[in-house]
């Protein structure tokens, strides 16, 4: 029986162990499917608090069920360690580890990395090696194969096999979650697609869309994210044009959706945040320099949204001016930081940098979110208050919303605010509106 036969009798049968290096957002959740789906899974971390939490049954991801994890670990099904030596006894290995932008904005593929050097040095023959996190198109065959096969001693294609399936997942979503987002494939080889696209539908309640190469995956995932980068800062750019002339830009995008076909709305805000929107076009304009090619849309959109903090802190500063009021010494209090609403996820929220910006001009900021007690930026720690009342909101000059979550009394805060900016039109639904002012 050849290495593919084998490898597909053990998916079917259950008998091939599962691992997933990191632990976050992308991993945990992944894991849990593995091991609901009847794999023993094994995950691997760097940080020692992560595993700890996983096998004492500890969530920490919003997108997993608590009781699902804990009974999958009582159950002997799902483990965590940081001895990647246990590498050795997987069948299946998919790296979920997360790829930012250096202080240059430049792709930091430290993690990819060093995960593809930790695994090489215990990859066995007859393994799959599928990696998830968002990067640059190319990755996969330039960088983590020959890692690979230089650690290990193994060929690719004939003692392992080697793909990439871009992870999607959008946390605080109620309806598409890790087991029923469709997934892409792309490996190197016939054989290698066939059997990692196999593992995916054992375990996931969704289309598997197999791709001709990881190149052709790597650049899908782009394309996903700077779709969106560019059409929001089309939106954003409008939205400045719009208050200059004293248009609604809400109410342009709620006429222009009544239009059942060739328009999808987005919407504008105080930037970007998360962990792939912001970054994944940085990826694609870096790798693009190296064919000579200048990706002109796609940064002109960028810079647009990289400036929206600073156009929002412009925007606070106008409002408290036709108040008489300045920036500096002006009390302020930010409603949410997290990136989304609903969620506890504050990476590269742009509510940070407008907070940040606002205590550089002399600010006395207060940030009040339910999902974000505390929050790191720049090295320092902020605590935000535990709760608002009609007394408190009384005392601040501005109130600034720049996180919608729907568990806040707007109303409240409409009534005894003296005034709000609302950067997410999160306030649509306040009758009493002659305090509120709109991005």
């Amino acid at each position: 029986m050849g290495m593919k036969e084998e490898l597909l009798q053990k998916i079917k049968d259950r008998s091939l162990v599962v691992g997933v290096c990191g632990l976050g957002y992308v991993g945990l959740p992944l894991a849990v499917e593995k091991a609901k789906a009847g794999f023993k899974t094994i995950g691997f971390d760097v940080q020692e608090s992560k595993v700890n939490m996983v096998n004492n049954g500890q969530n920490y991801i919003g997108d997993v069920v608590n009781e699902d994890l804990a009974s999958l670990v009582k159950e002997g099904k799902l483990s965590a360690t940081t001895d990647f030596s246990f590498v050795k006894d997987v069948g299946f290995i998919a790296i979920c580890v997360p790829t930012p932008l250096d202080i240059h904005q430049q792709p930091d593929i430290s993690y990819v990395r060093d995960s593809a050097i930790a695994i090489s040095k215990n990859l066995t023959k007859g393994t799959m090696v599928v990696l998830e996190s968002t990067t640059y198109p190319g990755t996969t065959e330039e960088l983590i194969k020959p890692i690979l096969e230089e650690g290990s001693g193994l060929k690719c294609g004939e003692d392992f096999y080697l793909g990439f399936s871009p992870e999607r997942v959008d946390p605080g979503n109620l309806i598409y979650k890790t087991k029923n987002t469709p997934k892409v494939v792309g490996a190197i080889g016939d054989d290698a697609r066939e059997v990692i696209a196999t593992m995916y539908r054992s375990v996931l309640q969704s289309d598997i869309h197999e791709v001709s190469s990881p190149a052709v995956a790597e650049m899908e995932k782009i394309l996903e994210n700077t779709y969106r980068n560019i059409n929001i800062g089309l939106i954003n750019e409008l939205a400045q044009l719009c208050h200059k002339m004293n248009i609604s830009i809400w109410e342009v995008i709620e006429a222009a959706k009544s239009k059942p076909y060739g328009f999808q709305a987005f919407y504008p805000g105080p930037g970007l945040g998360g962990h792939c929107i912001p970054l994944d076009p940085y990826y694609l304009s870096w790798k693009a320099r190296e064919y000579g090619f200048h990706t002109s849309m796609i940064e002109a959109s960028m810079m647009v949204n990289d400036k929206m903090p600073e156009y929002t802190v412009e925007r606070i500063g106008d409002i408290l001016n036709s108040f008489s009021k300045s920036l500096k010494g002006a009390k302020v209090l930010q409603v949410g930081v997290a990136y989304k609403q609903d969620i506890d996820d504050y990476r590269e929220s742009p509510a940070l940098v407008v907070g940040d910006l606002l205590r550089k001009e002399g600010c006395d900021v207060t940030y009040y979110d339910p999902y974000v007690p505390k929050y790191r930026y720049k090295g320092q720690w902020y605590e935000g208050v535990a709760s608002i009342n009609p007394k408190m909101v009384e005392e601040f000059d501005i109130v600034i919303v720049t996180s919608g979550h729907t568990k806040i009394d707007y109303d409240m805060i409409a009534q005894n605010a003296k005034v709000v900016f609302d950067t997410k039109n999160a306030m649509k639904n306040v009758k009493n509106r002659e305090k509120i002012k709109l991005l």
